[in-house]
């Protein structure tokens, strides 16, 4: 029996589900070594932000929120995955 890759994407949101609150509340490796040399106070950060702190301002529950931004990332990675994939198997 062939599973379907939808099994596959909800067994992947669940896990990311449980275990996007355990992610650290410290600077990721980029931001430690701007620190570090001490130009991370030139950055003037991007021009706009779509979803500041990867968390949703309107939801009130910030592993909520933490939760739904995981999930909206992991699908937008997947759409463009699919997308680019599709575009180079229609190439002759």
């Amino acid at each position: 029996m062939k599973r379907s890759p939808w099994l596959w994407i909800g067994v992947l949101a669940f896990v990311l589900a449980v275990l996007s609150p355990l992610a650290s509340s410290l600077p990721d490796g980029l931001e430690k070594v701007a620190e570090g040399l001490g130009f991370a106070s030139k950055d003037k950060g991007p021009l706009f932000k779509v979803m500041p702190d990867y968390c949703f301002p309107w939801v009130g529950n910030e592993a909520l929120a933490t939760v739904l931004s995981g999930l909206l990332g992991a699908a937008i990675v997947l759409v463009i995955g699919y997308l680019m994939a599709r575009a180079l198997r229609a190439r002759p």
